[in-house]
């Protein structure tokens, strides 16, 4: 990997998400060589990755190099590496591009899509966990507009019309408002040869309720915005399956669609070489410094971390602020740990969660309040704005919103990465 020797203890990241850039950021320039892997060159704002998705914001608006992040560090080395394994006997990182040696080792991972072992599922449904995946679904849903449009069949026109997003946590509410809102201002001006009214947008929830890890009130605002603006929503449906072409749910329900995305579940992407420390959702098990159990050298953060308490009996909520304090205050903890100081324990400040399902509408649960509506909105946008890295990227943001607000248009409306290939399709002879 080229990287020099140093006096100083090395601290390997694995993971350019979250908890791994908080806690790169909080070692700047401190008595550590940091080496920060990660298998792209890009930090991504997940939160707005659906905007993607739907033409709202070009890719490059949510991510940001990590070379940028790191390069005012002086003993902080990024590499563009793929992780095979941790030898912890060793004390070393196998990588693709080669091994390297640790002091300490941060696993920030994140998490990856939960399929609950289906794998036909897994093989014919969208996800949206990297910005890639994200130009997909918005490649899929443009390419199924356009092959809406050369057929004849109603049947098939209709199961390509036909979007089904199963899993009603932020995810999925955020896509279903954000595909109702191009349904009402965007498609219909694209194609008005096409009756855009044939469109539907499922929401197909397992639980009793959208977005059931928020209040009930937020929950129910939620689900109001929803309808209003004509999604579908299917409570207590357990899907089962999906051939590529019907969705079968546990009640007997079935879609004929060509577009399903799946946001039903998460767990943990950890690496090998610490299986004997997972749980059953794969998160590592970690204790209150975040070391993992059994070594005191291994460290775990954000969602790939399993760390259990009397609020936390799941461990912490799979979010960008536990992953972010834990990484920070991690980074504390080892200049402790070097100086034979005390570590800190762990304990999160839940500053609140929020979702918005579209155009002046959104809902927020704080410590002590709960709101939704305008205000709301206006609260999301602010939160998510200030969260992006770089002036640039709040630009370009801020820019699309305002231009988006005014003008009800969604410009990424394009095919840059083609989803589909040498699909037959019943043509028009017109």
């Amino acid at each position: 990997m080229n990287i020099p020797d140093s006096k100083n203890p090395r601290v390997v990241i694995i993971g350019g998400g979250f908890a791994g850039v908080s806690m790169a950021k909080k070692l700047k320039n401190k008595n550590f060589q940091v080496v920060l892997l990660d298998k792209h060159n890009y930090h991504n704002f997940q939160p707005l990755m659906y905007q993607v998705a739907t033409g709202g914001l070009e890719a490059g608006s949510i991510a940001y190099p990590i070379r940028k992040i790191v390069q005012e560090h002086k003993e902080t080395f990024f590499r563009m590496a793929l992780v095979e394994r941790i030898d912890t006997e060793n004390k070393k990182v196998i990588t693709d591009i080669g091994t390297i040696y640790y002091d300490y080792v941060v696993i920030a991972t994140g998490s990856t899509n939960n399929y609950f072992g289906n794998k036909e599922i897994e093989k014919n449904s969208m996800v949206m966990k990297t910005i890639p995946e994200a130009l997909n679904i918005r490649s899929l849903i443009l390419e199924n507009f356009e092959l809406a449009l050369q057929t004849n069949d109603m049947d098939e026109r209709r199961a390509l019309m036909n979007f089904v997003i199963v899993g009603a946590g932020p995810t999925g509410v955020e896509l279903a408002g954000a595909l109702a809102e191009m349904k009402k201002a965007v498609l219909p001006k694209d194609y008005p040869d096409l009756d855009v009214t044939m469109m539907e947008i499922n929401l197909v929830q397992g639980a009793d309720r959208v977005l059931d890890a928020m209040s009930k009130k937020s929950s129910k605002s939620a689900e109001k915005f929803l309808k209003e603006l004509g999604v579908k929503i299917h409570l207590k449906t357990i899907v089962t399956n999906y051939d590529g072409a019907t969705i079968s749910t546990k009640d007997g329900l079935t879609f004929n669609t060509q577009a399903v995305i799946w946001s039903a579940g998460v767990k943990g992407a950890p690496v090998e070489g610490i299986a004997d420390s997972l749980d059953r959702a794969t998160r590592i098990k970690v204790n209150e410094y975040n070391q993992v159990e059994g070594f005191e050298d291994v460290f775990a953060l954000g969602d790939v971390a399993a760390m259990y308490g009397e609020k936390y009996q799941f461990g912490h909520p799979m979010m960008a602020q536990p992953a972010i304090q834990q990484g920070e205050l991690l980074a504390e903890n080892l200049a402790r740990l070097v100086n034979k100081q005390s570590m800190k324990k762990f304990v999160y400040n839940d500053k609140g969660s929020m979702a918005t399902i579209g155009r002046n509408k959104a809902v927020v649960d704080l410590p002590k309040l709960h709101f939704s509506g305008f205000f709301a909105w206006f609260v999301w946008m602010f939160v998510h704005l200030m969260s992006l890295i770089g002036f640039k990227n709040k630009a370009l943001v801020f820019w699309s919103w305002v231009y988006n607000y005014f003008v009800f248009d969604r410009e990424s409306r394009v095919i840059i990465r083609p989803y589909r290939k040498n699909r037959d399709i019943v043509k028009s002879e017109d």
